[in-house]
């Protein structure tokens, strides 16, 4: 029986061989921190998933366009449920007949200022075509001018007007000694040489409230405007000259909501 032949163990401070690709082999066994810990990626917190948060914001958006949408929706049913019921229309203004009594534009001694004194008998006819809408006018306040100069106001009791009904208001336009500027005054004296008359422009501001049985809705501004009048002026002191509706034919009155948000009137 042969004996076996057994290497001699490795005498210590010698040299591991070299590698091929000329590194040094690692150390044999290697250890656990070697084998788990070389090959572990490095640990980065990852931020967490906002999906739940975007999916909830973008649901309430949809939400409220949806809820928007229905509310448009049934406004408009109930508006063509009220048209078809009760017929709304705009009440109608004209002016029928227009004195003017007196009119007279005076300067000063030394020429550097002028006045006005004014007076003028207007009355407006006003048409509800509605059957089952009544008006309620508060007090209206009226206006006159001529080409952007004011010559007079006065004021309209209040009134109710009822279902297809014309009603008549008459109103005194007065100026009593208005100072007028140069520019004013000169405008005015022009337009009192002209043989076609004074041209006038009447406006009427009010609130009106509408009511439909026993139901009465919030009042709202309104302002009639007149435009296209010609008006004969007196001539001498003492004497009125009346215009009718047919010096003015071509006189037109529209009616328009005044909508005052804080400051600001539309």
């Amino acid at each position: 029986m042969t004996d076996r032949i057994y290497p001699s163990a490795k005498p210590a401070g010698a040299n591991p061989p070299a590698s091929t690709n000329g590194a040094t082999n690692p150390a044999f066994p290697a250890t656990k921190a070697q084998l788990y810990g070389a090959s572990r990626p490095q640990y980065r917190p990852q931020p967490k998933p906002q999906r739940y948060r975007r999916s909830c914001c973008c649901s309430c958006i949809l939400w409220t366009i949806i809820l928007l949408i229905a509310l448009v929706f049934l406004a408009a049913i109930a508006g063509a449920i009220f048209w078809v019921l009760y017929r709304p229309q705009r009440p109608s203004f004209s002016v029928t007949t227009l004195r003017i009594s007196q009119f007279n534009v005076t300067r000063s001694k030394d020429g550097s200022s002028s006045r006005l004194n004014s007076k003028l008998d207007l009355a407006v006819s006003t048409r509800n075509p509605n059957k089952k809408i009544v008006f309620g006018y508060d007090p209206i306040t009226v206006s006159a001018s001529s080409n952007g100069v004011g010559i007079g106001s006065g004021t309209v009791p209040a009134f109710v007007h009822e279902r297809k009904n014309t009603t008549l208001m008459k109103a005194s336009v007065t100026s009593a000694g208005t100072e007028l500027d140069s520019s004013s005054a000169s405008s005015l004296s022009a337009d009192l040489k002209k043989k076609s008359g004074l041209p006038l422009e009447i406006e009427m501001d009010t609130k009106v409230q509408v009511k439909i049985g026993s139901l009465k809705a919030k009042k709202v501004g309104i302002r009639v405007s007149c435009n296209g009048i010609q008006a004969a002026v007196p001539k001498g002191k003492g004497k009125s000259a009346v215009s009718d509706s047919g010096s003015f034919s071509n006189a037109k009155c529209k009616v328009d909501l005044r909508i005052k948000i804080w400051k600001w009137t539309f």
